[in-house]
Parts: structure tokens; C-alpha cells; sequence
């Protein structure tokens, strides 16, 4: 199967081997991997921050550069949220309407990808230890992403899985939300972080690394050794 690829800008700026571990992990299925290196941003950051002239622009950019009929794969199910919920707002009646349409249901978060249209749990991953998930915002309420992620970690060799309290609930990042209401996004973060160490768990996994930059930033500063993990990284790890 011909997959392309679309890096986050955060992810190719921050955490590029995450998105190298997801390649790893999809070649191993028999994927053929396709990166367009023209890429640039999904334009949610602009939307987000309500210059919507300057997000139509990225958007149309990004239709441009995911033309063809491959399925679309992110590490980001903010990023894959937002191309399938909001490209038809900001792109309606215009040119590319049609493209919108398809594109919307080519473009999968990887832990989704893998279970629903690869139909593949068992990478033969290992990762020794206990671990809890956070679902994130965008993954559960965009994109319906709940089981997928948590059938993968299943089974994952030697790591032992533990639901933490409201793990629905949000860890307080929503982008510039974390700029703009720096308190009260601590005090998100402070009780997702508490949830989660009260499973005594090694590790924080999640299918968003925006939210696991949140909840380490709030980690290392209170320093609790709890790791936070990208599914990816996790499916990558013992092989």
C-alpha cells in the first residue's frame, strides 16, 4: 500500500524521530512511504488564532500537496481533525471543493491508520513497564479515536496497561488556550499529571505529541519521572 506522509510542524521541529519511528513502523506492515518535502503546516495554528484569510492560503497549499488518491498518514490527530472537520468551512464553493471532499477521507491519524485500514495490533513491539493513556481532545471528539490506540498498546510485550481517572478530560494545552490562560491550563495539566501518577505508572502515552509536551513540561518541573511516550515511538521500541 502507497502511504504519504504529513509531519506536524511541531513533530519536525521537535520530536523528528517520532515521526522516523512511524516509518519504521509502517514499513514494517509493507508499506510504501511517500514524503513530500514541500509540506508545510495543516494551517490550524492561523485558524485557531482567527486569521482565517492567512489559514485558507495554507490549506490551499496543503490540498495542492497531497493530491492523488494514497492515503494521507499524521502522528497528530489534531492535525488529521482538522484537514477532516474544518477544511470544508474555510474551503466551501471554491475551487477545490471536490479535492476537499476526498481528501477528508484519505487523511488518518496513525494509531486509526493502523487498526482500521491496515487491520494490524501486533507489531511485535516490547516495552517493559506500566503505562497509562491520555485521550486526546482531538483524537476522541474529532476524529471518534478511542480503542485503536489502546488495542495497539495491548499488545505490546511486557507493558502493562492502566486506565487512569478521567481520561477523557482535557490536559489543558488547546494551543495558544495554554498561552492565553496560563493558570488555568496548569492547573488542567496538574490534574491530568496527578491521574496519571496515581496509577504508579512508568509511562504517559497518547497519540498527540502537542498534548505529552504540555504534561512534560509540567513533569520536569515538579520533577516526577513519569515519561511521556508517542504511540509511535512505543510501537517502534523492542524490535
Amino acid at each position: 500500500m502507497n502511504v504519504q506522509l504529513f509531519i506536524p510542524c511541531f513533530i519536525d521541529q521537535l520530536y523528528p524521530a517520532t515521526a522516523f519511528n512511524m516509518i519504521k513502523v509502517l514499513e514494517k506492515t509493507g508499506c510504501s512511504i511517500t514524503y513530500n518535502a514541500k509540506q508545510t503546516c495543516c494551517g490550524q495554528p492561523a485558524f485557531n488564532a482567527g486569521f482565517w484569510d492567512e489559514a485558507r492560503s495554507v490549506c490551499m497549499k496543503f490540498v495542492a500537496d497531497f493530491k492523488g488518491n494514497d492515503y494521507i498518514v499524521v502522528p497528530s490527530s489534531s492535525c488529521a481533525g482538522f484537514v477532516r472537520n474544518y477544511y470544508f468551512k474555510l474551503l466551501e464553493n471554491s475551487s477545490v471543493h471536490n479535492e476537499v471532499k476526498e481528501l477528508s477521507k484519505r487523511i488518518f491519524e496513525f494509531s486509526e491508520f493502523m487498526v482500521n485500514i491496515l487491520q494490524i495490533e501486533n507489531v511485535g513491539a516490547k516495552l517493559n513497564g506500566k503505562a497509562t493513556y491520555h485521550d486526546s481532545c482531538s483524537a476522541l471528539r474529532e476524529c471518534k479515536i478511542n480503542k485503536e490506540p489502546r488495542r495497539l498498546l495491548s499488545h505490546v510485550k511486557e507493558l502493562e496497561l492502566i486506565e487512569m481517572n478521567d481520561t477523557n478530560t482535557c490536559c489543558g494545552f488547546g494551543g495558544s488556550f495554554a498561552v492565553k490562560f496560563e493558570p488555568i491550563s496548569i492547573g488542567m495539566a496538574e490534574q491530568k499529571v496527578e491521574n496519571a501518577l496515581a496509577t504508579n505508572a512508568d509511562y504517559l502515552i497518547s497519540t498527540d505529541h502537542s498534548c505529552l509536551m504540555h504534561l512534560d513540561g509540567y513533569i520536569k518541573n515538579k520533577g516526577y519521572k513519569l515519561k511521556t511516550l508517542h504511540i509511535a515511538d512505543v510501537l517502534a521500541s523492542g524490535w
